[in-house]
């Protein structure tokens, strides 16, 4: 790598396409890290976008496995308790 190369990142579900400018001999501060590299544009609606939602993949608070307190509900109902509802 040479500083005019271009590198394209992905990360968190967004692409990042930076030209490098240079390098530095030793670590150094976020600022000067930020004056290494510039960031090329990418097109205006992609760049602009927020980050796509989880995938359904991920689940949701609802779905997939019980939550504790529904399995507290399914202990009780298979002990033979019955179902009831929690006391507030």
């Amino acid at each position: 790598m040479k500083p005019g190369d271009i590198v394209t990142v992905a990360l968190d579900r967004r692409v990042r396409v930076l030209k490098v400018l240079g390098f530095a001999l030793r670590r150094g501060p976020a600022e000067a890290g930020r004056a290494l590299y510039e960031e090329q544009a990418l097109d205006p609606p992609a760049a602009n976008q927020p980050p796509a939602e989880p995938s359904s993949a991920a689940g949701t608070a609802r779905s997939g496995r019980p939550t504790k307190r529904d399995r507290r509900k399914i202990d009780r109902f298979t002990a033979g308790d019955g179902p009831q509802e929690p006391k507030t």
